[in-house]
């Protein structure tokens, strides 16, 4: 699957600081924006960890299709609470500290970012193979913690937990995996206490 950060596909990106503390809250966040704004394409949806003197906290980056942009960013400012930073090439939204946020989250993908949503996602329930997570969806490489960087057998069964995130690393998305029970591979972020947004997946 190929790249939206691949020269045939650069998809604008909107930045958004909506205040959110903690990775679950930002997936949350996602989640819950995506259910209403339905973009016609395909998104990635990433967060980022934002730390400041001011602020320490989880921005978000909505990675879109160039014809889904000026109605999201639209359905944004009237849907973010008044305190939210939004930020998009050169518009932005909010009050200062919140627009740096967003600006920081708008520049970091395909460089850094934890993908929440992204092509290919709905594939990833229960158990996968190596071969669908790279074939069905968005993931590019695959990762075993504390293994040698061969690459893995395409039969090689993953146990998603209904919970996959990748990583952007230096512009290729990286899923990393570790040993799990009865021979499994899983991936190093596990659902804490449960998935976030079950109802959405």
């Amino acid at each position: 699957m190929t790249s939206p950060y691949d020269p045939s596909g650069v998809r604008p990106v909107i930045g958004v600081d909506a205040g959110t503390a903690t990775l679950r809250e930002a997936d949350h966040l996602i989640h819950g924006l995506l259910g209403r704004l339905a973009p016609t394409a395909d998104v990635f949806a990433c967060t980022h960890l934002h730390r400041t003197d001011e602020r320490r906290g989880t921005t978000v980056s909505l990675a879109l299709a160039e014809a889904d942009a000026d109605a999201v960013w639209q359905e944004l400012v009237t849907t973010l609470p008044e305190g939210a930073g939004l930020a998009l090439a050169d518009r932005t939204r909010g009050p200062a500290a919140a627009v740096d946020g967003a600006r920081l989250a708008a520049a970091a993908p395909p460089d850094s970012g934890r993908a929440v949503v992204y092509p290919g996602v709905r594939h990833l329930t229960g158990t996968v193979t190596a071969a669908d997570l790279l074939d069905r969806t968005a993931i590019e490489r695959l990762v075993v913690m504390g293994a040698s960087a061969a690459e893995l057998p395409p039969a090689t069964e993953v146990m998603t937990q209904d919970h996959v995130r990748p990583e952007w690393r230096a512009g290729v998305l990286t899923l990393t995996l570790v040993p799990a029970a009865g021979g499994l591979l899983a991936p190093f972020e596990v659902p804490n206490p449960t998935p976030c947004c079950a109802d959405h997946a």
